[in-house]
């Protein structure tokens, strides 16, 4: 009997302890947030549909979804460095970079969502070619959509950027300005309001698409469909193996996603899985 009661209590604690070890197990699989609940950062109007029918999907795969939106681009990587979000989809893999350069922030992509075209837009010309001698352009203030920006007006051949700029371009790498045109940097999701003020503006179609611009019909200038900014999903790269990752990713991957992406927005966005 002195046996029995001195290991009895000994394999009770091994079997609290194997409990305890596979709840862990469990836990790390699931979000850092509320283990059930993946949070995911998105901004308003375009991603913010495509989330909706991601959560949807989502949930049919055992994944919940709470969808956060925002109002700029800062702030969705912020919140998911700060682990306040789970994961987030709204950038392109160079904004990605260079907000990882400038800020450290400790965030991977893990697969592609779709593609939207950039455009120039005007309340007073029907081309770039329109744009008289000193004309007022606007442009992204963040490096690398100033420099996706500075890209389309080198196409079009109203600009010459410094060789070897590339995507991170700033204006100070323009070596040739035939107009003279001045080139302004406003804040992104400001650039559809300054087209009361400036000559033309190039606008994320995001944005355009807020303020009622259809690429497609109002751009007057517009970035091929293959390009490299296509969007991502992005989580803190330490979760970026965990399960429930992949079952994100497959719900914006989906077939439900690439019919909401071809129907509801023809010529202002393309899938890019």
């Amino acid at each position: 009997m002195k046996h029995l009661l001195v290991l009895a209590p000994r394999r009770l604690a091994l079997a609290l302890a194997l409990a305890l070890a596979l709840v862990l197990l469990l836990a790390a699989a699931l979000p850092a947030s509320a283990q059930d609940v993946v949070r995911l950062g998105v901004t308003a109007g375009p991603h913010a549909q495509i989330a909706e029918v991601a959560r949807q999907v989502a949930e049919r795969d055992g994944l919940r979804l709470q969808v956060v939106e925002f109002q700029d681009y800062i702030q969705p990587n912020a919140a998911l460095d700060a682990g306040d979000l789970d994961a987030n989809s709204y950038q392109h893999l160079p904004f990605l970079q260079s907000q990882v350069q400038a800020r450290g922030y400790r965030i991977s992509p893990v697969g592609y969502t779709v593609s939207f075209p950039m455009g120039f837009y005007s309340k007073r010309y029907k081309s770039l070619a329109e744009l008289p001698q000193g004309a007022r352009i606007g442009i992204q203030n963040d490096p690398s959509n100033s420099g996706r920006a500075l890209a389309l007006l080198q196409q079009r051949g109203l600009i010459r950027l410094k060789p070897g700029a590339g995507l991170a371009a700033t204006p100070v790498d323009i070596v040739a300005n035939p107009k003279g045109l001045r080139i302004v940097q406003v804040e992104a999701a400001q650039l559809p309001r300054s087209l009361d003020d400036l000559d033309a503006s190039a606008i994320n179609t995001n944005y355009a698409l807020q303020a009622g611009l259809v690429p497609a019909r109002d751009s007057i200038a517009i970035e091929d469909a293959a390009n490299p900014y296509a969007n991502l999903i992005a989580v803190r790269t330490a979760d970026k193996d965990r399960p429930w990752v992949a079952k994100l990713v497959r719900a914006f991957q989906s077939p439900e996603v690439r019919r909401l992406v071809e129907t509801r927005f023809p010529g202002s966005m393309v899938p890019a899985f």
